[in-house]
């Protein structure tokens, strides 16, 4: 049956993935290490795991397969997700497939040695999360939970 794996830790879809989670009546596990609200959904598990480098995604790695879906930002959980045979989304609808996920890789190291390099230079971050990219989300996540029903049977 097919799972839905959330790295809930700085997640800005945990809403709207639990109401796809329940219209497609699937498991939804929303883990973290940490100060969410649990969901009143039965079929939201909230995991909480210990305080540590990478835990969370550890218990996710562990878990997700052929048939899942995993929700994050973080590539290299996504890169272990995808190796496994899940199908791996980040929080603005944007697919890991074993296709990109390499080249994910290597760019996020790319930019670490980057920063790592200079010190003194502006950060910045990433955009602002748009609803643009909540409804991309949305449109994958059905994409990718269909897909995944398939995988799970096939």
């Amino acid at each position: 049956m097919t799972t839905l794996y959330v790295d809930a830790d700085a997640c800005p879809v945990r809403a709207e993935a639990e109401r796809v989670a329940t219209r497609h009546r699937l498991r939804m596990a929303v883990v973290s290490n940490g100060g969410l609200r649990p969901s009143q959904n039965p079929l939201v598990e909230t995991v909480i795991v210990p305080d540590g480098p990478d835990v969370a995604d550890q218990w996710i790695a562990e878990r997700a397969g052929r048939g899942d879906v995993v929700i994050t930002a973080d590539i290299p959980l996504a890169a272990k997700c995808v190796e496994a045979g899940a199908r791996v989304l980040r929080h603005n609808g944007e697919a890991f497939t074993p296709a990109n996920i390499g080249q994910q890789l290597a760019m996020r190291d790319l930019m670490a040695d980057l920063r790592a390099a200079n010190p003194l230079g502006a950060g910045g971050g990433g955009k602002p999360f748009s609803k643009a990219d909540r409804a991309r989300f949305l449109d994958a996540l059905e994409r990718e939970i269909r897909a995944a029903q398939r995988d799970a049977q096939g």
